[in-house]
């Protein structure tokens, strides 16, 4: 499947790829098909990735493995808000944040209260409000992702 995208201009997405959220994702309940990609100019190893919407090919937005910024992450997930995605396997399953990212970008941030969990083995997906106030809305990314830029060099 052929798509034109706002960030990476036209980009193929191989049908074996697509991630299906069976309950949409938390604000566009509509959008329900998406394809996880990264900057080719930045690599495979890049932090930040794309959740693209197959549906509105204006949408994407830029996620994270929380763990690279957040190492002790480990959210309990109530076990009926996975149902949908059928998790049999918890090492198939790919978490994902959201990053916000503000003009002034040393306020960058990741929601580690909603997470996005992925099955990677059927592709389902879910986007979940973990009930607890341990992970803040916005939790300031900016100095950790330049510390590791520094020890990376």
């Amino acid at each position: 499947m052929k798509i034109e995208t706002r960030i990476f201009g036209e980009i193929e997405i191989d049908d074996s790829k697509i991630i299906r959220f069976p309950g949409g994702i938390i604000g566009f309940p509509e959008m329900t098909d998406f394809a996880l990609i990264h900057d080719e100019d930045k690599g495979k190893d890049a932090p930040i990735r794309w959740l693209q919407s197959l549906q509105e090919t204006q949408f994407a937005m830029p996620v994270m493995d929380p763990l690279i910024v957040s190492r002790d992450y480990n959210p309990e997930v109530e076990d009926e808000l996975l149902n949908p995605i059928q998790i049999e396997n918890p090492e198939e399953v790919l978490v994902l944040v959201t990053v916000s990212v503000p003009r002034d970008i040393t306020k960058m941030s990741v929601n580690l209260q909603a997470p996005i969990i992925i099955n990677a083995e059927n592709k389902k997906a879910a986007q979940v409000i973990v009930d607890t106030e341990i992970y803040p809305v916005k939790y300031y990314i900016y100095d950790t992702l330049q510390q590791m830029k520094k020890e990376g060099e």
